[in-house]
């Protein structure tokens, strides 16, 4: 059973990239070669019983992977523990899960496209958690397959070092087999499901250019790596293990990243990118994890890949299965058994694990204990997404993962008033897998507002509400994330005074507020410039706890006010009569006078779009996303196809998937992601503070 595999023999990887890549159908391989399945089935397939690794109805109906999904595979005496990863972007914490408890990933790239948006991001997610990458040129046998040309990309777009291991015989339709530079061998891919892998002398014909990527791969690696550079620069004859070696240590130091190439549809290449995996990829103990040590000021603690070792591990990952609710978990030190109790370290509650299971996509394999290295997932453990668990006698958390802002929000409720019930828990249920899925209540409108990273990551959502808890769900328009900030300085001296029967209430707060840095981590700061007494310290908090409430709520349309510094230098009080409840009250009216004066704006979500099409669409595609208020960063046309990216606002992006169709003939296809924020055009704005106006003149009316 893999469970015994020693730590140095376990691989945890991803496989992660931009949408249409191939990632499902690398995974499908990989599963079949390593005798995981017994027949391949396409994500779209005529069969109709779609990947194995896109288990959810939606997946296969879509033909998009949106959950990540785990199993494990046997190559040799290799356990390697895999997750296939969404590419589309409106899943892209299913991505920042995964790298975060990952030890090495497979960046998959198309051959005729090469680096996209979402290989930025993916890629941008991969450096952020430090995950040493293989990169793999899928779809060798497509037309325009160019595999020079995307490792090039590699490096002028992603600053890789790329470093070329094989050099493939033939392209597009004659694309035949690959030579490895490292061995010097040809390699076929022969049977039905190229599972026979030949081995031959490399064609006559392509040897001399062969010897010249050889000395080309050599050098390349010769520059990251000293000990390889060393035998390099004396022009002795350098052995294949210790090219081998020293692309491990490179690629492990995140100092290169080797590429290969291959088609995983024609099943060619995979068996020796599984090789690669296993020979170029860090172990457990090879990569670096840290935790914080709670007792000793979040002190950094790096965990060893022990068994021995206290247990810790990351819940990183959570779904409601047929027998409750499944939790994923990396290990990361020590081990756990069935029937042990471990500690939640986030609420410090005392769980017992009653079942520990190897997952393998929907289907799991019951064991009884994992160790440091494993992936495994557990039943009846409560707890959230990024939790950490120990066995209670350490007391270490592990860095959670980033989870972006949502930039869209939705209005929502159950058609029928008797599936109230499943409405609640379905939503219960999400936020708690979904750390990007967000759930209000508005207290004014008293309607339930969901928030996500785009239109199909709610539309998903309402549409697993209406399937998994026959819920159907009414949804309003879709409302988009604004903010509001200020564009100068402005002064507030604001005194409240209140005089009742009794003790009164007295405050005065005075100082300013200015814009902070653009690049400015935090959004709200607040600075005490207080001296001489003239606020006593106890009343400070109170007036910071004010000004933070207020900028919850800004006073043009309604919206968080970001990117602002409030600074109070002056004020007043009164022996009997001032009080907290005095001061916060003032700093919250203090605010909103230097906050007219500091003459506000509204900003609105700015979301990268990059849109591909057939090249003859060209200027349906431009002329479109100009009509939607976008700014062109560039177009590039490389086989027929052309690629546009632009910044366009997101409240312009509504209803552009059904434009795009009708507009190339349904060959259109698009993604986005979030940019930044930019301030609104002041017609817009203009209508947007009306809207807002009308709004809380209703609300006022039906209070009445």
């Amino acid at each position: 059973m893999a469970a015994n595999a020693p730590i140095d023999k376990i691989r945890n990887i991803g496989i992660s990239a931009h949408i249409d890549s191939g990632k499902t159908t690398l995974s499908e391989r990989i599963l079949f070669y390593t005798g995981k399945i017994h027949e391949i089935h396409e994500v779209r397939g005529k069969d109709g019983v779609g990947a194995v690794m896109d288990s959810m109805d939606l997946e296969r109906e879509k033909g998009i992977t949106i959950q990540s999904a785990a199993t494990y595979a046997m190559w040799g005496d290799f356990n390697i523990n895999l997750i296939d990863t969404p590419g589309h972007v409106d899943f892209t914490i299913e991505v920042e899960r995964s790298l975060r408890v990952l030890d090495g990933a497979i960046l998959v790239l198309c051959s005729v496209s090469g680096v996209q948006s979402q290989s930025i991001t993916v890629d941008r997610q991969m450096k952020r958690y430090r995950v040493p990458r293989i990169a793999f040129v899928n779809k060798m046998d497509r037309a325009g397959a160019n595999y020079d040309r995307v490792a090039a990309q590699l490096k002028e777009k992603l600053n890789h070092h790329p470093v070329k291991l094989q050099y493939p015989i033939g392209a597009e339709d004659r694309f035949q087999g690959l030579i490895d530079l490292i061995q010097m061998k040809a390699f076929y891919f022969d049977g039905e499901n190229g599972e026979k892998v030949r081995e031959e002398e490399i064609p006559a014909d392509m040897l001399d250019e062969a010897k010249v990527r050889r000395q080309q791969m050599i050098e390349g690696v010769a520059e990251v790596d000293d000990q390889l550079g060393e035998l390099f620069l004396s022009d002795a004859a350098i052995p294949n293990d210790l090219i081998t070696a020293a692309v491990r240590r490179a690629t492990i130091a995140l100092k290169m990243t080797p590429v290969m190439c291959g088609s995983a549809y024609k099943n060619k290449g995979v068996q020796l990118l599984l090789n690669a995996v296993c020979g170029f990829l860090p172990n457990p103990k090879e990569a670096t994890n840290e935790a914080l040590d709670q007792k000793n000021n979040e002190a950094k603690v790096i965990l060893e890949s022990d068994p021995e070792k206290p247990f810790v591990g990351l819940a990183f990952k959570l779904e409601d299965g047929r027998y409750g609710q499944l939790t994923y978990m990396r290990i990361y030190q020590g081990r756990v058994s069935k029937g042990d109790f471990i500690y939640n370290q986030v609420n410090q509650k005392k769980v017992k694990v009653p079942r520990i299971v190897r997952m393998n996509s929907n289907k799991m394999d019951d064991i009884n204990d994992a160790t440091a290295g494993d992936i495994v997932a557990l039943f009846g453990v409560e707890c959230a997404s990024g939790d950490t668990f120990t066995d209670g006698t350490v007391n270490y958390t592990m860095t959670s993962m980033h989870v972006p802002d949502a930039v869209i929000s939705l209005a929502v409720s159950p058609k029928d008033r008797s599936t109230l019930a499943n409405f609640s828990k379905a939503l219960n249920r999400f936020t708690k897998e979904d750390p990007t899925f967000r759930v209000h209540r508005d207290e004014e409108s008293g309607q339930t507002i969901i928030r996500g990273m785009g239109e199909l990551h709610l539309e998903i959502y309402i549409e697993r509400m209406k399937r998994e808890y026959q819920c159907e769900v009414q949804a309003g328009k879709p409302q988009v994330a604004y903010r509001e900030t200020i564009s100068q300085k402005g002064e507030f001296f604001y005194t409240h005074k209140k005089q009742t029967g009794g003790s009164g209430q007295f405050a005065r707060v005075c100082g300013y507020i200015e814009p902070l840095p653009a690049d400015a981590v935090q959004q709200y700061e607040f600075v005490d410039d207080i001296v001489g007494g003239s606020i006593p310290r106890e009343f400070i908090p109170a007036c910071d706890k004010g000004f933070a409430e207020a900028v919850k709520k800004g006073s043009l349309i309604g919206f968080p006010v970001v990117g602002l510094r409030v600074v109070i230098n002056d004020g007043a009080f009164h022996a009997v009569d001032s009080s907290e409840m005095a001061f916060k009250t003032a700093a919250i009216m203090g605010f909103r006078e230097g906050y007219a004066a500091a003459k506000p704006i509204i900003l609105e979500p700015m979301m990268k779009v990059e849109v591909t099409a057939p090249e003859d669409f060209q200027g349906s595609v431009v002329g479109q996303l100009n009509q939607r208020r976008g700014t062109i960063l560039s177009t590039e046309t490389a086989e027929g196809q052309v690629t546009a990216v632009a910044e366009v606002p997101l409240n312009a992006m509504f209803g552009y998937s059904t434009d795009l169709r009708s507009a190339t003939q349904g060959k259109g296809e698009f993604t986005m992601e979030f940019a930044k924020y930019t301030p609104v055009p002041r017609n817009e704005a203009e209508a947007l503070m009306a809207q807002y106006k009308e709004k809380l003149a209703a609300e006022q009316a039906a209070r009445k």
